[in-house]
């Protein structure tokens, strides 16, 4: 009966579409939100997305999806887009494909961006280089911890924090 009470409690906290995992006392819990509930984000920031499967299935590959994102990292690429004022298109999000792990798409901390020209200069004139990731790629890191790796073909963004939403 206790849990379920701080579970309506929390309930009450967070905006339609949005859901708490943990509890009250759990240190660690991340709010998730529906491909619906991000796609809005998105939309009202002015930040696009696209899928070479032009879908938002979750279990496909070639679908770009926002189900189970982490509200942090949804509100992270909203403090990228208007710090930067940069055109911004999400080319990946929580769908299957990914490299696995704690901080992974699939659990909702990272999102993929397209290259262009304004938000390459933006990460790296504002962002401090941190070295070169596991597999090689390099990496910049903003004061929020976020960590943007430049994989050649797009931006791998990992939030650990809404970047100062």
């Amino acid at each position: 009966m206790k849990v379920r009470s701080t579970l309506t409690a929390l309930a009450l906290v967070v905006a339609p579409g949005v859901a708490v995992i943990g509890t009250a006392t759990d240190a660690f819990a991340v709010t998730k939100i529906s491909n619906a509930t991000a796609t809005q984000m998105f939309r009202d920031a002015g930040i696009t997305w696209s899928s070479s499967g032009g879908c938002s299935d979750r279990n496909n590959s070639t679908c770009t999806s926002f189900d189970q994102l982490n509200l942090t990292t949804a509100q992270g690429a909203v403090t990228l887009k208007h710090a930067s004022g940069c055109a911004l298109n999400i080319t990946g999000g929580t769908e299957t494909g990914h490299a696995s792990g704690t901080y992974s798409h699939w659990n909702g901390y990272k999102l993929d961006y397209g290259k262009n020209t304004c938000i390459t200069n933006y990460i790296k004139n504002n962002f401090t280089y941190s070295g070169l990731r596991g597999d090689g790629y390099p990496m910049w890191t903003a004061a929020s911890g976020n960590v943007y790796a430049d994989e050649g073909t797009h931006w791998d963004a990992l939030y650990y924090s809404c970047g100062g939403c």
